[in-house]
């Protein structure tokens, strides 16, 4: 196959380069001379985004198997490997944007024998890690079909339903304990983000997360597969997403007018730079969303669902970044922006993951057989699109 220069490979090269030099200066240097953290504001883009919105992104996976194997949901079987695929990816990349963060990365094994049931962050770390290998005993099937492995294959077939369940279990562990980790900051964590209710929150907006999620990866991969939109599916899925939407949006009121944190937001009691992103959230996490979806036209249209999940998406990174970074910066007593090197880590890891779903759809049974065509209604030029459209060349 001849090679050919595009646009896109060259942005993922030079990810990939930058990476390596920031990656250097990380290992050698320190996170000091890597990053704009400080002991005074710890957490910054590697857990804010690499971690909170990557756990997050990849909740569809328990959503999803939850639904066909234990639901007996047989209609959404046909998505749900490329959505355990994403979910897969994203749990190894979070481990990897761990080893960046943490200070003594070397030390990542210690929870293992250094137990502390009562750490949440514990907690965090045995589920994230035992949901990784769940994850990875579900992805093996796909694997051992390539390679006709058919022995290995009826085993784990055989325990699927005992693997779907403790992996339901252990994402409800760990998407709500990441909220719970910011329960012990009453005094750091800016009022229009901490509640007593941040767990559930976390944990409900995982799962309108992962069926957005869902929703644009399916959009995405069956326009550059050449495969028709599973677009059944994709309806279900939004009636589904506009319901989980309606009751974050409950809870959501609910505690801002019990904690009289809406009043103080309309009466202008809160600075303008968190007043504006707390705004700027809300509208694209849960109005424009939930206005969209009230709209049968919306909900019946390729193009409306995948734009309605595109907002979800980023409605939900910007409230997680909103928790994880704006929240804590006036207890700080600075404004946080990273340095170019985490930009470029981040970057690297979310190019990274496009690549290698790209590769493992190329030459894995990550999609089920079907007559191959052009996905109507599925909007082109998208950088995401493009990015995937390369990774596998």
């Amino acid at each position: 196959m001849k090679f050919k220069l595009t646009f896109w490979k060259v942005v993922f090269v030079t990810l990939m380069v930058g990476a390596l030099y920031s990656t250097a200066l990380r290992f050698g240097k320190g996170l000091g001379a890597s990053t704009n953290l400080n002991d005074q504001f710890p957490w910054g883009l590697w857990i804010g985004f690499d971690v909170l919105c990557g756990v997050m992104l990849a909740a569809g996976g328990f959503t999803l198997t939850a639904a066909v194997h234990l639901l007996r949901i047989r209609r959404l079987e046909a998505i749900v490997r490329p959505t355990v695929l994403t979910a897969f990816l994203g749990y190894l990349l979070v481990c990897v944007a761990l080893l960046f963060d943490l200070g003594r990365p070397y030390r990542i094994w210690h929870p293992l024998i250094m137990r502390n049931p009562h750490s949440v962050m514990f907690e965090v770390a045995y589920c994230v890690m035992l949901y990784t290998l769940v994850l990875a005993l579900e992805f093996a099937p796909i694997v051992f079909e390539r390679f006709d492995l058919h022995k290995p294959l009826r085993v784990l077939r055989t325990a699927l339903i005992p693997l779907v369940i403790v992996g339901v279990i252990l994402s409800t562990l760990h998407q709500s304990s990441l909220g719970t980790l910011y329960l012990i900051m009453p005094n750091k964590l800016h009022p229009l983000w901490y509640s007593p209710l941040l767990p559930v929150q976390f944990f409900i907006s995982a799962i309108a997360v992962g069926l957005a999620m869902t929703i644009f990866e399916s959009s995405l991969s069956a326009r550059y597969f050449g495969r028709q939109l599973e677009l059944p599916i994709l309806r279900e899925l939004g009636r589904v997403l506009l319901v989980v939407l309606a009751i974050v949006g409950i809870l959501r009121l609910e505690d801002l007018l019990h904690r009289g944190v809406l009043q103080g937001l309309l009466t202008g009691a809160y600075a303008r730079y968190e007043s504006s992103l707390f705004v700027v959230e809300i509208a694209l996490s849960l109005l424009m969303p939930l206005a969209l979806l009230s709209l049968r036209r919306v909900r019946q249209s390729a193009q409306g669902l995948y734009w309605t999940a595109v907002l979800v998406v980023l409605g939900f990174v910007t409230n997680r970044l909103n928790v994880s970074i704006t929240g804590m910066e006036s207890a700080a007593g600075r404004h946080y922006i990273p340095r170019w090197t985490e930009l470029v880590v981040t970057g690297a890891i979310i190019a990274t993951g496009f690549a290698l779903f790209g590769l493992a759809a190329k030459y894995l049974p990550i999609f089920p057989p079907q007559e191959t065509g052009e996905a109507a209604g599925v909007p082109t030029g998208d950088v995401a699109e493009t990015v995937l459209t390369h990774a596998g060349d």
